[in-house]
């Protein structure tokens, strides 16, 4: 992880991994391999992202399996991998040893993320899974909400990381920043309590960014996909890289 100094203190710099997701949306609804998926991972990293974050489904929509191992092979960056822990996903991600996986609590059907887990309730589930990973060296983290309890009760499932979900900060921000922003500061209070590694993502974009993470201590990593790809068709992929990188620095 990247720091600066300021003030005679160090300080840890968030990472930006950027979800290429919808690219491969793009390419899949025309066939072929234009735009190339694994291209655009390559540049990615060469334009300046930290991460390369990718979201298989079942129905493999966007994504595919072979694009997964595809970037794995030719990507120097941290790659994280997404999904619910389906045995399938769970056989994906050992056949590919990513630095980082994902866990998140989508359903086959769902068109995006839209909540975290229930890790009170999934607490047992989560373990198991998460030792699987761990046995292979592989750094889990849980998708969860802001609940302390069930911040608290990710860190029984013995994960390395929470990954806040912050599509409540982004759709209130507009109106009340100050109140959008005070559960997530809350959360991630707790979670530097229980010594947990904290990640962030879901409708982070250059207008909310940066005072997200001016906020939020200990903030290690960010991961934005949509709306990201979506600036690129106005400023391109690299300027647009740089901009999401300024705004956390």
């Amino acid at each position: 992880m990247y720091s600066l100094i300021k003030d005679n203190k160090e300080y840890a710099m968030t990472r930006l991994s950027v979800n290429i997701n919808k690219i491969a949306t793009l390419r899949n609804a025309r066939g072929g391999n234009i735009p190339d998926v694994v291209k655009a991972a390559i540049d990615c990293q060469r334009f300046g992202a930290e991460g390369i974050t990718v979201h298989p489904r079942p129905d493999e929509r966007h994504i595919t399996r072979q694009d997964v191992r595809g970037i794995k092979k030719i990507i120097t960056t941290e790659f994280n991998i997404e999904g619910y822990p389906s045995q399938s996903f769970i056989d994906l991600v050992l056949s590919v040893l990513p630095e980082q996986v994902t866990l998140v609590p989508d359903p086959p059907d769902a068109i995006t993320s839209n909540r975290g887990w229930d890790t009170v309730s999934e607490r047992s589930f989560l373990f198991d899974v998460i030792a699987v990973f761990h046995s292979h060296n592989i750094r889990t983290s849980v998708f969860t909400g802001t609940e302390p309890d069930h911040i608290e009760h990710a860190k029984m499932t013995g994960t390395d990381r929470i990954e806040l979900y912050t599509e409540p900060y982004a759709s209130q921000y507009s109106t009340d920043r100050d109140m959008a922003i005070a559960p997530f500061v809350k959360a991630a209070e707790i979670a530097a309590q229980l010594g947990i590694g904290l990640n962030a993502g879901h409708d982070l974009n250059l207008d909310n960014l940066k005072f997200f993470s001016d906020n939020l201590p200990g903030l290690l990593e960010v991961s934005i996909g949509h709306a990201l790809i979506s600036d690129a068709l106005y400023y391109g992929l690299e300027n647009s890289i740089q901009m999401y990188l300024k705004r956390l620095r």
